[in-house]
């Protein structure tokens, strides 16, 4: 119970944390969005300049204080508040004769206060008192101070009460709100030494964190300790639900005084109630709300705040739907708002004007939903590829995957058909429909691949051609994609010269072409290579089959399944499968289970001789062939129990690992990573040679 209670303090505090931070952005959104008036001259335009930027530099500082020196000030501010509230009512009360009337146009219509004197006074009392407390309280002033100030604040009304004249209860007024003043600049300035030794400690803290972790560890604590993103999101959520009511209000009180109750509908009928809107105001209204919720740079943050929440619950929906527990793809809630706000700083979007600002503003929206897209495939792949290799039969398991996969294929379709049906050809549209063709590729891929490894799973005998078909599906949707991007880097140079050219967009144009491009055809060069190099390794591998294959009797030490066709010997005279071994030799140039050197050159092949696991030496590789082990014996020369599967095991999983950056087959085991130190040593003490570890074939450096 305590600990509930606990938590509930500590959320309440986080709210009210970040409730009091939202002002200081709407006043900085308001000193930037503010009218300048250039006739003003000098003076004027100087000490405009002053205010905005104290204005500024106050409302930031207010923004980055700590929780208990941010309580405090609040608590100074409101005291402050309720102190000038007192003294106003006050004044105004002694100055006007009739108040009530006063009041009653003041308070736009609503009868709040008793009309009759002795009645209103009393209320009056009643609020001067509240304020005086609430001020005393807020100050924590002494029981002594405390009555003489409440005292004070009562004072001007007693005048009113026994009637006393217009000059004296103003006069009284006056010295009422003067002595209020005078106590409050004294409290303010008692609390100089503990507003002095806060700014101190907050800047000490930020040099000794700056010193000690660098500026960018100081600006991500920071951007967590003020909790940015729920003050942003809260401000551009508080800004348009004012402004939507005020609209609202507006456009009912015209209603209201021109007697038309459906909105502009031309048929004449009207509702019982007289305020539901037509569909032709609410998309007028809707329409200005997203305008105004973007004309800023401030406003365009709390935007890309609120995409980040939605896109975040988006994506632990799918995670949670499809079965996902993976990390790595919960990163959608960052990855959303830093393309729209990157989008909108590219575009200017907060520059243009309202009518161009809704058209730039749903472009990038759309922009914005094909990257979520290939986001959220990049979240199913993996687990279509872990349920087809683990060979899961249950429908339940993939339904929601095929699902979500099918739906990646069909969504592109249907923008890209609305698009091009009410858009004509241009730059941007072109950018969006090759985003969702290249989209639609990658689910033809992903789930070829899905279909080739479930076709192998309900197989009986070892597909030893799967993972060169695997290989020829990425491969060809890996040069498609890579097309893709040399085009679209083509599209946006075509933008920048002709249509909107801008610093962001030509360092977004180099990024693209570095990541998107460069490393995209060199990684890809590097895996034909490699897997060339393989191919190369296992073909000078002498083959064997038929007879001399039945009479081995063993399995392949790297997948633990029979020889169905055909197995490769190596030089230490350790039998594998084709494909196992090519695996292996994308990573390695030693065997897996000796750790000799696999492949060996033409001129020393015929007077090379491997020390194999029995501690002798292998016959040659002619001889190797035709000469395998008697039926019973083991072919590594020791009994099963006793191999060393701990270390092939790591050794697949290091396979797999290399073949993931290789866009090759993940195996089911893809947890263990590969260990320099374990691999390192040969039968657990003889060092490896030097030229093993480094060879060149060896992938684990990218």
């Amino acid at each position: 119970m305590a600990s509930t209670q606990a938590r509930l303090g500590q959320q309440a505090l986080a709210v009210l944390d970040v409730a009091l931070r939202v002002p200081c952005i709407f006043i900085i959104d308001a000193i930037f969005n503010s009218y300048y008036d250039p006739g003003s001259g000098w003076a004027g335009a100087m000490g405009n300049a002053l205010v905005r930027v104290m204005g500024v530099l106050i409302s930031s500082m207010v923004l980055l204080l700590s929780q208990k020196a941010l309580f405090k000030f609040y608590t100074l501010l409101f005291a402050v508040l309720l102190g000038m509230a007192a003294v106003l009512i006050n004044y105004y009360a002694t100055s006007h004769i009739d108040f009530y009337s006063a009041y009653y146009k003041a308070a736009l219509g609503f009868r709040l206060l008793p009309r009759n004197g002795p009645t209103l006074w009393l209320g009056m009392a009643a609020v001067q008192l509240v304020f005086g407390v609430g001020y005393v309280f807020l100050l924590n002033l002494q029981s002594v101070f405390a009555a003489l100030v409440v005292l004070d604040i009562m004072i001007p009304l007693w005048g009113l009460m026994i009637e006393l004249p217009a000059d004296v209860r103003q006069l009284v007024a006056v010295f009422s709100g003067l002595a209020l003043a005078l106590n409050t600049a004294v409290c303010l300035a008692m609390r100089l030494k503990w507003f002095y030794y806060s700014c101190r400690y907050v800047y000490l803290l930020v040099r000794h964190m700056y010193r000690m972790y660098g500026l960018q560890l100081l600006l991500e604590d920071t951007w967590k300790r003020i909790r940015f993103p729920d003050v942003l999101r809260v401000f551009w959520l508080t800004r348009v639900t004012a402004q939507a009511l005020i609209l609202v209000y507006v456009v009912l009180a015209v209603r209201r005084e021109s007697g038309d109750a459906t909105g502009g509908a031309t048929d004449g009928s009207s509702d019982s109630q007289g305020y539901l809107l037509s569909w032709d105001v609410f998309w007028d209204l809707t329409s200005n709300l997203i305008i105004s919720g973007c004309d800023s740079t401030l406003t365009v943050l709390g935007m890309s705040a609120v995409i980040s929440s939605v896109a975040h619950y988006l994506g632990l929906s799918i995670l949670a739907f499809i079965g996902s527990t993976e990390e790595e793809d919960k990163r959608l809630g960052f990855v959303a708002p830093v393309l729209f706000f990157i989008l909108a700083l590219q575009t200017g979007l907060s520059s243009l004007d309202p009518e161009q600002r809704l058209v730039r503003l749903s472009r990038n929206m759309c922009l914005l939903l094909t990257a979520i897209l290939h986001f959220i495939h990049g979240m199913t792949d993996p687990v279509l590829m872990s349920l087809s290799a683990s060979h899961i039969s249950s429908f339940r398991r993939h339904f929601p995957v095929l699902l979500v996969s099918l739906a990646l294929f069909v969504l592109p379709v249907v923008l890209s058909y609305a698009l091009w049906h009410h858009y004509a050809l241009n730059t941007w549209l072109f950018a969006v429909t090759a985003f969702c063709v290249e989209l639609c590729l990658k689910v033809v891929v992903s789930l070829t691949v899905y279909g080739l490894f479930m076709a192998d799973g309900f197989s009986n005998v070892l597909w030893e051609k799967l993972d060169d078909y695997v290989y020829y599906v990425r491969s060809t949707g890996n040069i498609i994609e890579f097309l893709f991007g040399v085009i679209m880097f083509g599209n946006g140079a075509y933008t920048m010269m002709f249509e909107s050219g801008s610093k962001i967009r030509a360092c977004m144009m180099c990024l693209h072409a570095y990541f998107n491009i460069y490393l995209q055809a060199k990684n890809g060069w590097k895996t034909f290579i490699n897997r060339r190099t393989a191919v190369k390794k296992i073909n000078s591998l002498p083959e064997v089959r038929g007879d001399q294959l039945r009479d081995i009797e063993d399995v392949c030490a790297i997948c633990y399944q029979e020889f169905a066709t055909s197995a490769r010997i190596t030089p230490c005279h350790h039998y594998f499968h084709a494909l196992c071994l090519r695996k292996w030799l994308y990573i390695q140039d030693t065997c897996p289970m000796c750790h000799q050197r696999v492949y060996v050159e033409d001129e020393n092949r015929d007077r090379a001789a491997s020390s194999n696991n029995n501690g002798g030496y292998a016959v040659p590789q002619d001889d190797a062939a035709a000469a395998p082990p008697a039926p019973g014996e083991h072919q590594h020369g020791q009994p099963a129990a006793e191999l060393p599967i701990d270390r092939v095991v790591a050794g697949v999983q290091a396979a797999g690992g290399a073949g993931e950056l290789d866009s090759e087959l993940l195996e089911d085991n893809d947890s263990i990573e590969y260990d320099e130190d374990e691999w390192g040593t040969q039968n657990g003490s003889t060092p490896i040679e030097e030229d093993y570890i480094n060879d060149d074939t060896d992938s684990t450096e990218d």
